[in-house]
């Protein structure tokens, strides 16, 4: 049932985030070799090496405490009372005349314009396990205008953590790379999907990973119980921010399709939006209840915000464009474009737990 949009906007709390950092972050990653050209000789399990959980009495730094909030009228209002802030702006309207300069950012959005007939399905358990399953679709050749029907091959199974399988993310385009995190434990494993074997643990955390995304094929975005969100590198598993500013845990994070902002939400009830341009924390806003789920439309004009079996579908200027009621509560929801459709079609796809997939469209 789609309720009509409210015609109220929700407001977002500008924040200083000015203040000096009051410590120093002490980080554990994987070892990588000084000299880039020494990795490319070398193997990938001869690069990386285990490390140890990090020293808890060392102080945590705060890159993004956020000071005394003040109000302002919208997403909008924020780039346009900062002028050097209007890059961002553009990114988030649908793409029109190439720009000239293009500033840089943390995240570089990845094209995607290959869409292939194999693919592979990784699963977390409650039994601590991880499975690993390829699939593939019979050539057009070959279907004589039957419906397609993909096979299943096992490819591997590790036993992943000490509790239940809570994350699981693996990185696009390239495929290497893989991350899981557990409800019983603070580690993020990375495992090498070519070579199907765990290479390490990331220890940035103090509190379980909640859920983890690889924005790019370089860059690795994890959050925790602990209020905190963590971009790494990819090449050399390097911490390159960490952002504070919920209060309470982090349930989901989600990066712009152009890799400048992104959204998260937490337990505190909030939505808080991350300059990904100055690596700080750009503003928040008040919802009524806890959201497990935030995701973002494949052009970045529009994004959800999933509580329990409801959908809250907002425009950039943080506009509530419509309700949608599931009829199960919400596991996971996604923006999809159609196959063979225009750049501005797609759809949403729900998973519940009534086990099937809805789809909605505008």
């Amino acid at each position: 049932m789609v309720k009509p949009p409210p015609k109220k906007k929700q407001r977002f709390e500008k924040t200083d985030s000015s203040q000096k950092p009051n410590g120093k972050v002490k980080t554990k990653f994987f070892k990588a070799k000084k000299t880039p050209r020494d990795d490319k000789e070398k193997k990938p399990a001869q690069v990386f090496e285990r490390v140890s959980q990090p020293d808890p009495s060392q102080k945590r730094r705060d890159d993004s405490r956020p000071s005394k909030p003040t109000q302002l009228k919208s997403l909008r209002g924020i780039v346009n009372e900062k002028g050097k802030a209007r890059a961002e702006l553009s990114a988030l309207e649908p793409p029109s005349a190439p720009s000239k300069t293009k500033p840089a950012a943390l995240i570089q959005a990845e094209e995607h314009p290959h869409k292939p007939t194999t693919f592979k399905i990784i699963a977390g358990s409650y039994e601590k396990l991880l499975y690993g399953l390829e699939g593939s679709f019979p050539s057009s050749s070959t279907l004589d205008g039957a419906r397609p029907k993909p096979t299943l091959v096992p490819i591997f199974i590790f036993p992943a953590h000490v509790g239940s399988v809570r994350s699981v993310a693996a990185s696009p385009s390239n495929g290497k790379w893989l991350a899981t995190g557990s409800s019983a434990d603070e580690v993020v494993r990375v495992w090498n999907l070519r070579q199907k074997k765990e290479v390490g643990g990331l220890f940035q955390h103090t509190g379980s990973i909640t859920h983890l995304t690889f924005p790019s094929p370089h860059h690795l975005l994890s959050c925790s119980e602990d209020g905190t969100i963590v971009l790494y590198r990819t090449k050399d598993w390097a911490v390159l921010r960490e952002f504070k500013g919920h209060k309470g845990k982090v349930n989901c994070v989600a990066v712009h399709p152009s890799g400048k902002v992104a959204l998260s939400v937490g337990s505190d009830r909030t939505i808080r939006m991350w300059d990904f341009m100055r690596g700080r924390s750009a503003g928040s806003t008040k919802i009524y209840k806890e959201a497990e789920l935030v995701r973002w439309s494949t052009t970045g004009t529009k994004f959800v915000v999933q509580t329990l079996n409801t959908i809250d579908v907002f425009s950039t200027s943080m506009t509530l464009l419509c309700q949608i009621t599931h009829t199960a509560r919400i596991q996971d929801l996604r923006f999809v474009s159609r196959p063979g459709g225009s750049t501005d079609s797609e759809v949403l796809l729900v998973a519940g737990e009534d086990k099937k997939v809805a789809m909605y469209e505008e």
